[in-house]
């Protein structure tokens, strides 16, 4: 008897876990794009890293047969490729959904340095449509090719930049450089000031360090040479771009404290040095809605190239008290006026605070708030 439950019991497990099975199975079917839109097989492109015209690639829309959501990525090949290993891959417009690709001409200009055309050079790319579902990835059965001429850059970049010279905070010795913030794979950036004087990058810190300069132009070579500073004393976003061997110096003019619900500035920060600024006994009173007062704030900086937000990674945000240190982290983010928001501890409230505010490299952007 006690046999025939024991089997009976297994028996239904056994077909209550078929029954769990079949209710949570995965429908990844997938039909690919059947054919390619825009650019046209053969079109000639000169990469202009600088240009703001994108490269726009259009293909026809793929199907699961749940009607479930497809993702495409445009793939890039040498043109004795076969897709099976692309050299380059780029995600779809809107995260991946849209059956589109505005492509930059700096990212086309590192899809080419993979397909191992060289700088300055001529040579072809094709490309295709990888279509995904789940685990489930198709390619379109059409493919185009691209000739492109690659502008001035550097087959091998740098893991690591340094910032040096006597127009620098740190001064000449190549010991006391200053880490340049790495963005991506051959970009880099510091937030710091320059005065009279000139500067170099470096590879490295000790030994036989590759060394690169920023010509009048705003390109970047490699050798002895060295970039000339003649203005007064200033702060600067200097991001570099070994991809593209291009460089810019983006004065950051003020850094202001912008509280969303006046739509204002509430204070301003002062340049401390190496990528600090602080704001020091700042007036906060939240505004008074009819549900409640309104706490929130980010940073807007005045640059060279018109404003920009520093805020939060994410769109909201809760109380900050308790909050881990990634909180405080600090990002570019749009000019929306109420999201990517910070958000003041209520004590803060009709009160007055402390704000620092720091950019440096080697470390997460974060911010600090200190409440009198």
């Amino acid at each position: 008897m006690y046999k025939l439950v024991n089997y009976i019991g297994m028996s239904l497990l056994l077909a209550f876990g078929a029954a769990c099975e079949k209710q949570y199975t995965l429908y990844d079917d997938l039909t690919p794009p059947s054919a390619l839109g825009g650019p046209a097989d053969g079109v000639v492109v000169d990469i202009a890293p600088a240009s703001g015209a994108p490269l726009i690639f259009e293909w026809d829309e793929g199907k699961a047969s749940d009607g479930g959501v497809v993702l495409y990525e445009v793939i890039f090949d040498r043109p004795e490729g076969d897709f099976s290993a692309p050299v380059y891959k780029v995600l779809a417009d809107n995260g991946g959904v849209s059956t589109t690709l505005s492509l930059d001409h700096g990212t086309l200009n590192r899809a080419a340095s993979a397909a191992g055309i060289g700088s300055l050079e001529t040579g072809d790319l094709q490309w295709t449509v990888l279509a995904s579902k789940g685990t489930n990835r198709l390619r379109a059965p059409e493919s185009r090719s691209i000739t492109v001429t690659r502008p001035m850059g550097f087959a091998n970049v740098p893991a690591d930049v340094w910032l040096t010279g006597s127009a620098t905070e740190a001064g000449a010795e190549m010991s006391e450089a200053l880490p340049m913030k790495k963005v991506e794979d051959g970009v880099f950036e510091i937030y710091t000031s320059l005065k009279a004087g000139s500067y170099q990058l470096l590879s490295g810190t000790e030994g036989e360090a590759d060394r690169y300069y920023v010509g009048a132009d705003g390109i970047v070579h490699t050798g002895t040479g060295e970039s000339t500073v003649t203005a007064d004393l200033a702060v600067y976003h200097v991001l570099v771009d070994f991809n593209n061997a291009t460089a810019s110096l983006n004065p950051i003019h003020e850094v202001e404290l912008f509280m969303s619900a006046y739509n204002a500035s509430i204070g301003t920060l002062q340049y401390a040095g190496y990528g600090t600024w602080r704001g020091e006994n700042i007036p906060v009173e939240f505004f008074p809605f009819s549900w409640g007062r309104d706490e929130r704030y980010k940073f807007r900086l005045s640059t060279g190239s018109g404003t920009l937000f520093m805020g939060s990674e994410q769109a909201n945000n809760g109380s900050p008290v308790g909050a881990p240190a990634n909180y405080f982290y600090v990002y570019p983010v749009n000019s929306d006026q109420w999201e990517h928001t910070y958000k003041f501890d209520p004590a803060a409230d009709n009160g007055h605070i402390d704000v620092e505010l720091s950019l440096v490299a080697g470390q997460p952007y974060t911010h600090r708030v200190t409440v009198r």
